[in-house]
């Protein structure tokens, strides 16, 4: 676990583990995960699918409880003050949260009254929101008449409406077009910047993981296999790809009996941290040797390469050929 130096911690959970029964047999979907998030930290919490990371959010968020372990969500226990949790955090799940037949700013008082603010303050707040996500052009308009990204800037309303101390974000921005995910984007980063809100995300974007986290966890099999920045992961596991092309397989296979690497026929793909320094250097050295590299190229990690190397597959793969978690159903213990 990586150590942090922020002085308050949101989320610390230590042994947080989830079984079912499924088909007679117990499938533990959580295997003992311990987790911390700091006050104000953007967290982005990753997995392939089945991994354990939407059954970790519904324990963390209350909606379901563990079997075993602990965790503590703004300053309450998830065991014995659900309910505290609930009052301080806000929740923005992957589906719409919104009333198809209900209008914009109905629903965003509607939800002020659930958490039991006053009619005044929910009408301010709602206004301030409606400003803030730019949706005062469908203010007065039925939910089901919205867009896809219109929606999920209604949702991130109605999460924010009671000024939680935390927002959980489950994949909000799937199914949009991409100018809708930078534009609902541009909009979390901006309600952040002012208010300071701590966020825990999960996404099967990497792109988003890569530029707006300050940390990046990392599931697989029930369990947070890595925890650190994406730089530190990028660096530390995948390491930059660098190809170097040849006249010959010939020249390509007496190339990589030099310095290493993967051969493709012609081409030889070499995995290296510092890449784009050791590139120069290479041809130099097979050039020196009568080895003459016709085309390189250098791309830097992915947070992809990070879950390849972690897991052996490719997140932006899983994400194309969803797999459901265990539902939940029976539950082995409680």
């Amino acid at each position: 676990m990586t150590n942090h130096t922020h002085s308050a911690q949101m989320i610390t959970a230590r042994g947080l583990t989830k079984t079912f029964r499924s088909k007679g047999q117990t499938v533990e979907a959580v295997r003992a995960v311990d987790l911390e998030v700091a006050d104000g930290e953007l967290v982005a919490f990753l997995g392939p699918n089945g991994a354990g990371k939407s059954t970790t959010l519904r324990m963390l968020t209350t909606l379901l409880p563990p079997t075993s372990g602990e965790a503590s969500v703004a300053g309450c226990d998830i065991r014995h003050d659900p309910a505290g949790v609930r009052r301080r955090i806000g929740y923005v799940g992957q589906g719409s949260s919104g009333g198809h037949t209900q209008r914009v700013r109905d629903e965003l008082h509607a939800q002020g009254a659930f958490y039991g603010m006053g009619r005044r303050e929910t009408r301010a707040r709602a206004a301030e929101l409606i400003e803030s996500l730019e949706l005062g052009q469908v203010a007065n308009r039925q939910v089901q008449a919205l867009s896809g990204g219109q929606k999920r800037r209604l949702d991130i309303a109605l999460g924010l409406i009671h000024r939680p101390e935390l927002l959980f974000l489950d994949e909000p921005s799937t199914g949009l077009d991409p100018h809708s995910r930078a534009n609902l984007w541009d909009h979390i980063v901006d309600l952040r910047r002012s208010t300071g809100t701590t966020i825990f995300l999960t996404t099967h974007y990497l792109d988003e993981a890569d530029q707006l986290a300050e940390r990046v966890m990392v599931m697989d099999h029930g369990a947070v296999i890595a925890d650190d920045t994406a730089w530190a992961l990028k660096s530390s596991l995948a390491g930059d790809r660098v190809t170097l092309e040849f006249g010959s397989a010939t020249d390509a296979a007496a190339a990589a009996s030099r310095i290493g690497g993967a051969i493709d026929g012609a081409v030889m793909t070499v995995t290296a941290q510092g890449g784009d320094r050791a590139l120069p250097r290479w041809i130099r050295e097979l050039s020196d040797a009568g080895l003459e590299v016709v085309a390189a190229t250098h791309r830097q990690p992915t947070l992809d390469d990070v879950f390849l190397a972690l897991t052996g597959r490719s997140l932006r793969e899983e994400a194309a050929t969803p797999v459901p978690e265990p539902a939940v159903t029976t539950a082995a213990a409680a």
